[in-house]
């Protein structure tokens, strides 16, 4: 009788383990997602933060241009507002718009000679260069999180603790369709 006791004592107690295990690892995994995630918002945030001194900078040299750097404030706009609480997808969008912006404020002082030589847009291209480096990373980072917790989602014994956890399959960052040709510019 003892031994019996025992025996489903032993088991409650592994089974209670197995629980803890499987439920902490889920909600690890979704939290670093989260956080993955968040590394995209902040690297958008600073791309759309180098943008109005993009702008200004341009703006000085090529007033004429107005309608390409209108369009680079409506983009950073939208970004901003898709880092701050956006869906992946949306964040996706906003990012590709901003992209082509800024890629097209970037055409555009090809035509202009002095400011080309300016420090402060050499700065800023610098500094935009880099973002995107980082905001590449952010992308890749998180799509590897979330690519870790799907797969969790999907095994034997994780699949079982998706529920307590409350953890969701996560959808990846993916570029929006179009976004893999070049941008096309025209003056």
């Amino acid at each position: 009788m003892v031994t019996a006791i025992v025996i489903v004592v032993v088991l409650v107690v592994v089974i209670g383990a197995v629980f803890v295990v499987g439920f902490n690892r889920l909600r690890r995994a979704d939290v670093l997602a989260q956080e993955a995630l968040g590394g995209i918002d902040v690297q958008l945030s600073r791309r759309a933060d180098l943008v109005p001194n993009l702008v200004a900078t341009v703006r000085g040299y090529a007033a004429h241009e107005k309608s390409v750097l209108e369009e680079v404030t409506a983009a950073r706009t939208a970004a901003s507002r898709a880092a701050s609480g956006g869906t992946v997808a949306e964040k996706a969008q906003a990012d590709a718009r901003l992209e082509k912006a800024v890629f097209d404020v970037l055409a555009v002082a090809e035509n202009y000679p002095d400011l080309k030589a300016s420090a402060n847009f050499l700065d800023l291209q610098r500094q935009l260069g880099e973002t995107e480096d980082q905001l590449a990373f952010a992308r890749q980072y998180y799509n590897d999180a979330a690519g870790r917790l799907n797969t969790s989602l999907k095994t034997i014994p994780w699949m079982f603790f998706a529920g307590p956890a409350g953890v969701r399959e996560r959808e990846f960052y993916t570029a929006p369709a179009g976004t893999e040709l070049p941008p096309t510019v025209s003056f």
